[in-house]
């Protein structure tokens, strides 16, 4: 059982979620604890559905005031007869159980931590839950239908409101809708953000001697103490003297050619550098004359601080190429007329970013007209015969900024074959790129419909929403669509010239290979963390919990990865084979029988004697099932090696499994459809003696009702909110 999904496993997240609420009302009332399981529901879905990570067991500050705060207010329908949810009751419990059942990402926020963010965020909730400026499109209009005495759950009720609606007949707050709609527009919604592999980093300690050696750091760092706290004066129009300009290109070794210029304009590295040092907060312009800031100094003074905070600035800049578009920092179609300067840089980054070999410039350079390909660069790629051209150069120039800053380093060499293969196709270039393809269709969703609404408001969502929001044809800069598609037709041609030329660089010789340094690697993934996004970092699972370590390594690390983390967390705990005991332990008191495997699975394929320790477990009382699973799978033991007893452990075992997979409905379906067969497996599970008591006990009711069931001829029943195990029938409306 995995903590975190695709969007596009539909099914797969639905069963997990549902086993989650099932098992959580269960332990809820063993322990005396009235919760909301429907609070719970929507606290999964959050996680998976509205945040960049997907991660179900973790959880910090941030989520729970947004779950709290904005995701509840603007999801969950309060209907005029209804109780608003405890929600911050309901998520306190299931942090608890969460932890409980070691379940909980050790990378997250402690157990008191995060109850003392929900304490923190619990007297805000009733405030937000009555703000309808937070509501969303779905929830304003089925609250404004209920509350004139609308049957919201008869359809053609609800169809004769949507036609009335439309007609304006019905009253309702516009300022409230235009509110809405304007935060809809504004926002999309957070994207699924791409898994990134494990990295390694050295300390602070190395990080601040590399730090040291960076050339724009001593650029910056005499600039903020030439200006000093006397300053110096600008001109009317705010630049350097010419006189200090020079002086500066001198001193700081810009490059500039300063023959024949007029202006300190004219000198575009040390302009850059100027605008650098003022959006780092080192020197700001007072009264016309430009002042070292007194606060920068502890900065000024620490390499690493005075790197992050230069690397942080670069990004905020209005442009990192300035001045004329001949020159080397020049004016740049991508970065100053289209001000994607907050996205494509962040994606170079990313892409970047935890590759395990240095990516080849013709790679990097082709993924940027790939990936705005949409944009409002397209006209200008497909008509401009310049706008391919630029682009690269911009994007060189970019590249050539954080190698002087040391971000990221370069050497020629052959790229790895990977590269190449990557190139044999322009689809390929787009997965690569991180760019929607044919296959991706399915993961589109409708804008304004949420999972469980009528689809009865689909008129009224569409007649709140711009008409732009709602077309899929391609529209550029307001052309017809005949336009857009053309532009589209001549993008295509230049893509795959672009991808035959790419192959043809790729294999014919030594390129220009980049990489991340330590210090890009690190700053990379403080942003990638800042944006809420998972960013494994070796090394930091040492102090994790044992269940917390196997349940990372198996749901998000490589094995080489993984290999290393394990490595490193066993050495923490001193002597190995305690710390296998504890390993051990965790699986053996995982409650979750798919998730007692993947982590049995992932703890003996990175231990050398990795097959030894698991046929060791073949006679242990708690962990002989999953042992068992693991062997034949593995295909270390056939069904001839087997005693009769293991034989009746391994058919337990699976049909348990597949109940936690598919919920309970999937093991009557397939009891139903493989008939007597199935009910004998069925038997032997229950006298099988498995460990798992609680387990077998839902199998005994299920054994008991299949029978009936086939008499009677009763299917299968999809029922609005109904939960037995799993989810059946959709989600539950409030």
């Amino acid at each position: 059982m995995r903590m975190i999904f695709n969007p596009a496993e539909e099914n797969e997240y639905e069963a997990v979620c549902g086993l989650l609420v099932h098992r959580f009302e269960q332990w809820a009332w063993e322990n005396g604890i009235h919760a909301d399981p429907f609070v719970v529901e929507a606290a999964l879905d959050y996680r998976h559905l509205g945040t960049p990570d997907g991660r179900l067991g973790l959880w910090d500050q941030r989520h729970i005031e947004e779950f709290l705060l904005d995701w509840v207010p603007r999801t969950v329908t309060v209907l005029p007869d209804e109780e608003p949810a405890d929600a911050p009751g309901t998520l306190r419990c299931l942090l608890r159980y969460l932890d409980a059942v070691h379940l909980a990402d050790p990378r997250g926020a402690s157990l008191p931590e995060v109850l003392e963010a929900v304490d923190g965020a619990a007297p805000h909730y009733a405030e937000a839950m009555a703000d309808r400026s937070l509501w969303g499109l779905a929830k304003f209009w089925i609250t404004t239908a209920a509350e004139q005495g609308v049957d919201v759950h008869d359809e053609q009720a609800l169809q004769d409101f949507v036609g009335r609606a439309q007609g304006g007949e019905v009253p309702y707050d516009p300022e409230v809708l235009q509110t809405i709609v304007e935060r809809h527009m504004r926002s999309s919604g957070p994207v699924r953000s791409e898994p990134q592999l494990p990295v390694a980093l050295p300390g602070d300690d190395v990080l601040r001697e590399q730090a040291g050696r960076s050339p724009v750091l001593r650029q910056l760092r005499e600039l903020a103490e030439w200006a000093g706290r006397d300053g110096r004066t600008l001109t009317g129009s705010g630049r350097l003297r010419l006189s200090d300009a020079r002086e500066l290109v001198e001193r700081l070794d810009t490059g500039d050619d300063t023959d024949s210029v007029r202006s300190s304009a004219d000198l575009p590295r040390l302009d850059l550098l100027v605008e650098w040092a003022k959006t780092a907060r080192l020197i700001r312009v007072v009264k016309g004359r430009l002042y070292a800031v007194a606060k920068a100094e502890p900065v000024l003074n620490d390499p690493l601080a005075l790197w992050r905070r230069a690397f942080d600035a670069f990004r905020e800049l209005p442009s990192p190429v300035r001045g004329g578009r001949g020159g080397r920092y020049g004016e740049s179609v991508l970065f100053d007329e289209y001000d994607m300067y907050g996205v494509v840089l962040p994606d170079v980054l990313a892409t970047l970013y935890s590759l395990p070999y240095p990516m080849p410039w013709p790679g990097l350079r082709d993924t940027v007209p790939l990936a705005y390909r949409s944009s409002s660069l397209l006209e200008v790629f497909a008509t401009d015969s310049i706008g391919f051209g630029q682009a690269d150069d911009d994007l060189r120039t970019v590249l050539s900024v954080l190698e002087d800053l040391g971000a990221i380093e370069c050497h020629q060499g052959m790229g790895d074959p990977v590269f190449a293969d990557l190139a044999m196709s322009e689809n390929d270039l787009e997965g690569w790129a991180g760019i929607p393809t044919e296959d991706d269709d399915d993961l589109e969703t409708p804008s304004g419909i949420l999972p469980g609404m009528p689809t009865g408001l689909a008129g009224l969502l569409d007649d709140a929403l711009p008409d732009e929001t709602l077309s899929g044809d391609a529209v550029v800069d307001g052309a017809p669509p005949d336009d857009a598609l053309l532009s589209g037709a001549l993008l295509d041609d230049e893509a795959t010239r672009r991808a035959r030329k790419l192959k043809s660089e790729l294999s014919s010789g030594p390129v220009e290979l980049i990489r991340l340094t330590d210090l890009g690697t690190d700053s990379v993934r403080r942003r990638l963390l800042a944006e809420g996004r998972d960013a494994p970092l070796i090394g930091e699972l040492a102090q994790a919990s044992p269940a917390g370590l196997l349940g990372v390594l198996a749901d998000h690390y490589d094995p080489e990865s993984a290999r290393v983390e394990l490595a490193a967390w066993i050495a923490v705990h001193g002597d190995r084979s305690a710390a296998l005991e504890q390993l051990v332990h965790a699986v053996r008191t995982m409650p979750f029988r798919t998730r007692a495997e993947a982590m049995l699975d992932v703890l003996v394929s990175l231990l050398d004697d990795g097959e030894l320790l698991l046929r060791s477990l073949r006679s242990d009382s708690s962990l002989a099932p999953t042992a068992l699973s693991l062997l034949a799978r593995r295909e270390i033991l056939t069904p001839e090696d087997l005693t009769e007893p293991e034989s009746l452990l391994m058919v337990a075992e699976s049909l348990l499994q597949l109940c936690e997979a598919t919920g309970a409905d999937g093991v009557r379906e397939v009891l139903r459809q493989q008939g007597r067969e199935a009910e004998e497996a069925l038997r032997a599970a229950l006298a099988s003696g498995h460990p798992d008591r609680e387990g077998l006990a839902e199998l005994q009711a299920l054994a008991e009702c299949v029978p009936r069931e086939r008499e009677t001829h009763v299917g299968l029943v999809q029922q609005r909110g109904h939960r037995e195990n799993g989810r059946r029938g959709g989600k539950r409306r409030r």
